[in-house]
């Protein structure tokens, strides 16, 4: 027996699931109460059993709190978390037995489906990395975050921040794993690709994009990428566009932009609906269309981000997350691991490594600066 199922205990009476998910109970800002709120609605809602790993008691405090009865609910109980200001990659090998590692570890062992944490996202990544290893031929494993574009749509955008200094390879990688998620996960036959950049003609963008452009065309047909190239900032939520390629630095931003900007709208109409008398009665009228607005554009609606390249299922959250968010996190486990992932990205790495791609990759190495070489 492994010391992780050693020290696993039931928290309730029901019968252990098929499908578990190891969940950290210690990441975020609002850890435990939230992360446990959230494990024990997707518990209801999904019919998945979660291993909540971190200290028992106070993790035990808190289903006490709820109604679990019926609920798959585990206690994996460990002492040691890393917090959201320690280095990563030495704070995953110092504490042995954090709670992010040992909830990849139960995913890695069989225990469960995937690993979610809403903790420190170098370490989820550290941490990812080490427990599950890369997918053979990936260089940088990448974080990739859905966000909403028109028509009901949906874009996903990676790089947004596990790589900000990028070489041309990598982000053809982000551009496969990135189509391979969105026909796997969220059912795109061909989704579109395209490369950020500060305009749509292939001379636009710094050395990377430029380089990386000419990559991606030159090897997407070998690797079933259906590239349409350059995209703008704007195109990003315009529904012309299924995945956005960028270095982690500009998708983080990005990210980031997106997350403050709709927390702005929302805010702003709120305001201006409840300004005065009349406002305050348009608004009773508008209510359900402004609740439809509002669970579209929450990134809490959209769970968290997988990590791509890895052999396993990984997905981390938002330092904030409350209890919504972790359900959501925990559905996108599910569905990840529903879709094969790694499997799929590492056939498309075999597709990539074949003529012609292969020269073209050897190409763009070739003619990249010192400077971009020892990055």
């Amino acid at each position: 027996m492994t010391e992780t199922a050693a020290t696993a205990e039931t928290t309730t009476s029901a019968t252990p699931t098929s499908r578990r998910v190891a969940l950290d109970a210690m990441g975020g800002d609002h850890a435990p109460a939230e992360v446990v709120l959230g494990a024990i609605q997707a518990a209801r809602e999904y019919r998945v059993g979660v291993l909540l790993v971190g200290p028992e008691d106070a993790i035990r405090a808190e289903l006490a709190k709820h109604d679990t009865a019926g609920l798959d609910l585990e206690i994996v109980h460990t002492d040691e978390v890393i917090g959201m200001d320690e280095h990563p990659a030495e704070a995953v090998r110092s504490k042995k037995r954090n709670s992010i590692t040992l909830s990849h570890e139960l995913a890695r062992d069989g225990k469960a489906v995937g690993a979610v944490s809403a903790g420190n996202s170098g370490a989820v990544m550290a941490a990812a990395i080490f427990t599950f290893r890369r997918v053979r031929g990936i260089d940088r494993p990448a974080f990739g975050a859905v966000v909403p574009a028109m028509a009901g749509g949906q874009t996903l955008v990676l790089d947004v921040g596990a790589n900000t200094d990028c070489k041309p390879p990598y982000l053809l990688q982000f551009a496969l794993m990135g189509a391979v998620y969105m026909r796997g996960v969220l059912g795109l036959a061909n989704p579109r690709v395209g490369l950020l950049a500060n305009g749509e003609e292939e001379t636009k963008g710094d050395q990377l994009t430029q380089q990386a452009h000419q990559l991606i065309k030159t090897s997407a047909p070998a690797a079933g990428i259906n590239f349409i190239g350059n995209v703008e900032g704007r195109d990003i939520n315009a529904g012309t566009v299924d995945v956005v390629v960028c270095d982690g630095f500009v998708g983080n931003v990005v990210l980031k932009l997106s997350e403050g900007l709709a927390k702005m709208l929302l805010s702003t109409i709120r305001a201006e609906l409840t300004a005065g008398v009349v406002s305050k009665a348009g608004a009773l009228l508008a209510k359900p269309a402004f609740d439809r607005v509002r669970k579209k554009i929450d990134y809490e609606e959209y769970g968290g981000v997988p990590v791509l390249g890895v052999n396993g299922v990984s997905v981390i959250c938002h330092g904030s997350s409350h209890a919504k968010a972790i359900k959501n996190a925990i559905r996108v486990a599910l569905q990840t691991a529903d879709a094969h992932l790694p499997e799929r990205i590492g056939e498309g790495v075999r597709q990539l490594q074949t003529q012609p791609a292969s020269d073209a990759i050897a190409d763009t190495a070739a003619t990249e600066t010192p400077e971009a070489a020892s990055s």
